[in-house]
């Protein structure tokens, strides 16, 4: 069995990938690095096809057509990382909002009992650097809502800094996952749950990106709204064992 990899799906991130991957090589840990590559116009995927003659053994791309969704690229990225036996599946930015040497906090919580540990902004108060108020107070309420509708206690709801054990991944019919965008991010966490995963929050800062252009938009926040209500209504008339 391999221990670890982090999955990063990337659209125009030539500014920052090849540092978050020399970053990540350097940790003092044997993590493996993932990209999901949704042919990026501005070259990301060229940028890393280079990168991993320098690092042959440890980074891995996979190309896609265009731009088809987060939760589509998370989907392929766990497969593909189920299919080569890793223990340790991470979803993790590209932009360093994401802080990697948190990589290791998060996979000595699932070591310590957790089968999905997620870093978390707002389980020690609100740790934000460099949003505009608008957009934490989006964020934390949509935290509060998905609590409200699903009773699942988790205070990062939307969160996309994650360590899940294989026996999740393996576990959940990641073909029945409906939500696209960062709807995505609450599916996941509230089907982990209600499958009795044992589900636990890792106190994070996360920065905004210091460079290249955020992928949020009006649209991403509408799907998540509504997706939770459907996504709960779907849960009555599922099994989940």
């Amino acid at each position: 069995m391999k221990d670890s990899i982090v999955i990063i799906p990337t659209y125009n991130e030539k500014e920052n990938i090849e540092k978050m991957i020399r970053y990540v090589m350097n940790i003092d840990h044997n993590f493996h690095i993932l990209v999901i590559d949704d042919g990026s116009p501005d070259g990301t995927g060229n940028i890393v096809e280079q990168l991993t003659h320098e690092f042959s053994t440890r980074l891995f791309i996979e190309h896609r057509s265009g731009k088809l969704g987060l939760g589509t690229a998370y989907i392929h990225g766990f497969k593909w990382a189920l299919a080569h036996g890793y223990e340790f599946i991470y979803e993790m930015d590209a932009d360093f909002s994401h802080n990697p040497d948190d990589l290791i906090r998060l996979r000595q919580k699932c070591i310590d009992g957790a089968d999905l540990a997620i870093g978390s902004r707002y389980i020690s108060g609100i740790n934000v650097i460099n949003w505009p108020l608008g957009r934490v107070l989006m964020s934390y309420g949509a935290s509060m809502y998905v609590r409200m509708v699903t009773r699942m206690q988790v205070m990062d709801a939307t969160a996309g800094f994650k360590c899940y054990r294989r026996r999740v991944l393996e576990k959940i019919p990641l073909e029945k996952i409906k939500m696209k965008g960062y709807g995505f991010q609450i599916e996941l966490k509230f089907t982990s749950w209600k499958y009795g995963f044992e589900v636990q929050e890792v106190p994070i800062i996360f920065t905004d990106r210091q460079e290249g252009t955020s992928k949020m938009s009006g649209g991403i926040f509408s799907e998540a709204f509504f997706g939770v209500i459907k996504m709960k209504l779907r849960s009555f008339f599922r099994s989940y064992k």
